[in-house]
């Protein structure tokens, strides 16, 4: 399952090492598990949800029964940028609409805005466009610091990987 949450993207993966290791070991509630990472981050409880949702994601975190429970695997960089293409709704098509010649945030927005789902545009008329926007920005951020793109002086271009 693809899932929507995408937080902003930190300056380095120690934010995301962080909000895993807030993630408890015996499952917690999700009320308990967002209030821990909330707490660890310093942020709002949603900032918090949005952080658990992006762990789980990533495969850093899992849902079981009893609520949520760290995973304690360590994925190396490959894992991690394949969960966050294959796990986060809009990664892929984020990369998709990079090549090898640099695109602003906003050409990759044009790109992609065919795929935002029509029930967001008519959920909220006036502002879909700008948080889907913000949401391509993070993607792209997300996706540097997974290495899936580089940023260059003039925007964003793919990084190639072997399969």
């Amino acid at each position: 399952m693809r899932r929507k949450p995408v937080p902003p993207a930190p300056d380095a993966l120690d934010r995301l090492w962080d909000a895993h290791r807030a993630v408890p070991l015996i499952p917690g509630s999700e009320d308990d598990c967002c209030g821990r990472v909330a707490t660890r981050l310093d942020v709002t409880p949603d900032e918090g949800r949005d952080w658990l949702v992006f762990c789980q994601s990533l495969g850093l975190a899992r849902e079981v029964s009893r609520g949520f429970e760290r995973v304690r695997d360590d994925p190396d960089p490959d894992d991690l940028r394949r969960a966050f293409e294959e796990n986060v709704f809009g990664a892929r098509e984020a990369l998709d609409a990079l090549n090898d010649e640099p695109m602003s945030a906003d050409a990759v927005f044009e790109a992609f805005e065919p795929t935002v789902p029509n029930w967001e545009r008519h959920r909220d008329p006036e502002g879909w466009e700008s948080r889907w926007r913000d949401r391509v920005a993070r993607l792209l951020d997300w996706a540097v610091l997974f290495d899936a793109a580089a940023r260059t002086s003039d925007g964003y271009v793919a990084v190639e990987h072997s399969a």
